[in-house]
């Protein structure tokens, strides 16, 4: 049996199958395509891409920012498939690259997902105020600021996170779904922009046109030169593929995981590739005026979006389902972190690690890791000045999370790392680790460009609280996943586990 196998890799690995195995490979891939969303990202960061390369930067940057995430997917794909558990990257940077290593990666990889989460519901919000409540409802909401908006994300978030507790069966409808509505209303979407549009003009496409300073709205407020104004665009398609290690997070949830997962992350990133760009471009060809659009700065796409002569009745299917498709995303990022959560702290990594790594019996799913990802997700969007700064934060942290462990395993492969599982990159697994770390190394140079250079800050803050907290606390008291005898040692431990939630079920 496929399950059979799977638990037997997980206890080789020495871990309980705590968690139900429930996704096949559409729910595995469904997972990452919700996070990544281009419903999301592709429409909130649609304004940097105009006020950078202009129409270049959304659709020829788009192909290369998207090559670049497909070379990273591709990388930590194949460490996937030979270690398929909830750590995923944590846990492929601590067996490749040692435990400080693998612990360092955590806190990348959790800090990003949490920023993914408060920026996407923080989106849900903007999205529904711009889409949904003036243009459809016509409610005034002029007056509404800070508070009004900290309810209503308190409020998505913990329904979010009700739908979560109650298990992967629920929340794995909710995702299937998910994936389909992108899909369809990604195409809907396309059609109508190129339909009500303003013709077909390639020029928009291939004409690069540095838009940073006052040409861009202020959006990117100081003028840079072509280069750096291209570079920093690439944050436009990086912001919104990321994510698609939601699909290891829930390796332990998958059947068949060590050839679903890796499939899972590259079809992910392969379809939001294609998809996203015919509806970028269809984005830049629908506008009257290119430089009036890209002044518009922040608001440009709903400018665009509210001169379009389409139906009133389509635009309104269409825009609640891009509200219905990014509050998905943030269903699907709190599916992911939990799992995160949960894993880092089966190996003691958190404060309170014998909390947070609880699992409900009744639902089997990690609750406590749950509603901890909930609560500092709704914290981190309290800081509302800096959300562009967030924004732009979730694809640093994520992408250096993502480049960690394949850094660890460019020089592992082939010494300490020699099982690998069925997909393997060959010839191409150390090149594509190059690029990866590369590119990881340029987009951050990017990312640091102002207005979010404010993430200096954040980040050498954490950068000395994490040496700190290593060096003084955690150095000699953090093991790691375990490994070589103590893989042995703990198979009374799982036996136990296991029989405790088979009793717990079997009684609810």
């Amino acid at each position: 049996m496929i399950e059979n196998d799977d638990v037997r890799i997980l206890h080789a690995m020495g871990y309980a199958q705590e968690l139900s195995r429930r996704l096949g490979v559409f729910s595995n891939f469904a997972i990452s395509f919700s996070i990544i969303c281009i419903l999301a990202g592709g429409i909130t960061s649609y304004p940097l891409a105009l006020a950078t390369g202009g129409g270049f930067s959304a659709t020829i940057g788009w192909l290369v920012g998207g090559a670049f995430s497909m070379i990273v997917a591709c990388s930590l794909a194949q460490i996937s498939s030979a270690y398929p558990t909830a750590g995923a990257l944590y846990h492929w940077s601590s067996i490749l690259g040692g435990t400080g290593w693998g612990w360092a990666t955590a806190w990348a990889n959790l800090i990003g997902l949490i920023f993914i989460l408060a920026s996407v519901d923080v989106g849900v919000y903007l999205l529904f105020n711009g889409l949904v409540a003036g243009p459809i409802l016509g409610i005034d909401t002029s007056a509404w600021g800070f508070w009004p908006q900290t309810i209503a994300v308190a409020a998505i978030i913990a329904s979010q996170a009700l739908f979560n507790h109650f298990g992967i069966g629920v929340t794995k409808v909710l995702i299937d779904i998910s994936g389909y509505l992108i899909l369809i209303a990604a195409v809907v979407l396309t059609a109508t922009f190129l339909y009500w549009g303003h013709g077909f003009d390639l020029s928009r496409v291939t004409h690069f046109v540095n838009n940073t300073g006052a040409a861009g709205g202020n959006f990117v407020p100081e003028p840079r030169p072509a280069i750096v104004a291209f570079l920093i665009g690439l944050l436009y398609p990086a912001y919104t593929i990321l994510g698609f290690d939601a699909s290891a997070h829930a390796a332990e949830e998958t059947n068949d995981a060590r050839r679903v997962v890796p499939r899972g992350m590259i079809l992910s990133v392969a379809y939001s590739i294609v998809f996203g760009f015919f509806m970028a471009c269809a984005f830049v060809f629908a506008g009257a005026d290119p430089a009036a659009t890209a002044s518009d700065g922040g608001d440009s796409w709903f400018h665009l979006y509210r001169d379009l002569p389409a139906p009133f009745a389509l635009k309104s299917v269409l825009a609640f389902a891009i509200v219905i498709a990014n509050y998905f995303c943030g269903l699907a990022t709190i599916t992911s972190t939990s799992r995160m959560v949960f894993a880092f702290s089966r190996d003691g990594g958190l404060p309170g690690s014998r909390f947070w790594k609880h699992i409900s019996p009744a639902h089997r799913s990690p609750v406590a890791a749950i509603w901890l990802t909930s609560g500092l997700g709704f914290a981190a969007t309290l800081y509302s000045p800096a959300f562009a700064a967030l924004a732009a934060g979730s694809a640093l942290f994520m992408y250096v999370s993502y480049a960690m462990p394949v850094a660890a395993g460019l020089f592992a492969e082939g010494k300490s790392w020699t099982k690998f599982g069925p997909f393997r990159l060959g010839v191409w697994s150390k090149p594509f680790a190059v690029l990866t770390i590369t590119g990881v190394a340029v987009l951050t140079y990017a990312g640091l460009q102002p207005p979010n250079d404010i993430v200096i800050n954040y980040a050498i803050g954490l950068l000395v609280l994490l040496l700190a907290l290593w060096f003084g606390f955690v150095r000699n008291r953090f093991k790691g996943p375990p490994v070589g005898a103590a893989i042995a040692a703990r198979a009374a431990e799982i036996t136990r586990l296991e029989e405790e939630i088979d009793d717990a079920v079997t009684s609810t």
